[in-house]
């Protein structure tokens, strides 16, 4: 198994597992991806640098002419930091502090996504008193199912975020007139992890249907983000969205309304990019079952436990015998579990796996649970790889915490 043209093997001699891996090759062909489909439309694309924000990945991104979505001052930093210009930085989030929103408004960052009418006055207040005007795009919650995992939804009636699309027009209306604020644009994002086009399609007609209407009472719509959320193969279905399809939905709605379309791809373009290597540590075998205990666990890749996420799971090397193991970590927790009875090849003691389509929210949704050291994260280039996040070692992890002077 290679990344571009290193073998994992060969490099797992050089970085200890476990270990994050991706590929720069796989990384700006999926972002190409995004800029063939949108290819004629007034459009600017986004990463969600949620998905991965390691600062090797960002800079990638920013030379390949990405901008970024952001939901907090630390994500804002670390794009400026890896050369993405502000004018290219949206911030969104529902629950954007006074100190985020000043630091935002001090670096004339492209907008903000609000996300309530108590934010809007926040963001107002702060920019009246910083002498600035904070541009504004209001995002609008469809009541779209978004057909994807309870935790991951973000487009119903009953989640935290967003506007309802009805009560949209009066606060629009209302951002108008205040002060410190421009109107610039509509926002909308339904899920994560989709993989039916179908909700983007009725969103987006229901977006469409409210910038005509709010551009006729003289309100003037100049952006339109449709978010991201476009979903990956993890290995459990036969086949991933069409980018080009989704474009096309986008351009049949919303292409003749005269505004700017951001994307926020974040998942789609870092998921299946990169992989997580382990090597096993034991085979166990119960009564049952047997057991592939790793060296990667729950606080390396935390998906399958929190979402009951399915990845793909491979040696490394290829094997003609084939086992049924539960794949599993060393926490000591019942959910530090990767898959349940799933088969790959024959593995023994020191054999290397390697966990796919865990480029996005893999490293950086990590903790140190158990006192572990971090997953370090290696980038490869055609023959080349560079350590892009080191593995701390233990005397750093101790000295994260202060003893108090009574002790």
């Amino acid at each position: 198994m290679q990344v571009e043209g290193l073998a994992i093997e060969a490099l797992a001699q050089q970085v200890p597992t476990p270990f994050y891996c991706y590929s720069s090759k796989a990384i700006a062909s999926n972002y190409q991806r995004y800029s063939d489909a949108f290819a004629g439309l007034d459009s600017l694309i986004c990463y969600a640098v949620k998905a991965n924000s390691n600062q090797a990945i960002l800079a990638t991104l920013a030379r390949l002419g990405a901008g970024a979505d952001t939901v907090s001052e630390g994500e804002i930093r670390r794009a400026l930091a890896a050369g993405i210009s502000a004018d290219k930085i949206v911030f969104a989030g529902v629950g954007k502090s006074v100190a985020e929103i000043r630091y935002a408004l001090a670096q004339d960052i492209l907008q903000f996504n609000v996300e309530s009418e108590p934010e809007l006055m926040r963001i107002s207040e702060q920019a009246h008193s910083m002498g600035k005007r904070a541009r504004v795009s209001i995002r609008v919650n469809p009541d779209v199912e978004a057909k994807t995992h309870a935790k991951i939804t973000t487009g119903m009636a009953e989640n935290k975020f967003g506007i309802a699309i009805d009560l949209a027009p009066a606060l629009y209306k209302r951002a108008a007139n205040l002060p410190g604020i421009e109107v610039s644009g509509v926002d909308v994002h339904i899920g994560s992890q989709l993989t039916e086009l179908t909700p983007f399609d009725q969103a987006f007609s229901k977006v469409a249907d409210l910038v005509t209407s709010l551009q006729h009472h003289g309100i003037d719509i100049q952006v339109i983000d449709i978010g991201g959320g476009l979903g990956i193969n993890y290995g459990e279905q036969s086949q991933e969205p069409d980018i080009t399809t989704y474009a096309s939905f986008a351009k049949a709605h919303l292409g003749h309304l005269g505004c700017k379309i951001i994307v926020e791809p974040g998942r789609s373009i870092l998921g299946n990019a990169g992989v997580l290597v382990s090597r096993v540590e034991y085979v166990k075998t119960g009564q049952q079952r047997h057991f592939l205990i790793l060296d990667a666990a729950m606080n390396d890749l935390i998906r399958p436990s929190m979402y009951d996420a399915y990845h793909h799971i491979v040696t490394v090397t290829e094997q003609t015998q084939k086992v049924t193991y539960d794949i599993v970590g060393p926490v000591c927790e019942t959910g530090d579990t990767f898959a349940k009875g799933r088969t790959i090849g024959q593995c023994q003691s020191g054999d290397l796996v390697a966990i796919m389509g865990a480029g996005a929210y893999g490293a950086v949704m990590a903790s140190h649970y158990n006192s572990r050291l971090n997953a370090p994260e290696v980038l490869v280039k055609d023959d080349q790889y560079s350590i892009i996040r080191e593995r701390i070692d233990y005397d750093t992890l101790i000295a994260m915490d202060s003893l108090p002077s009574w002790l």
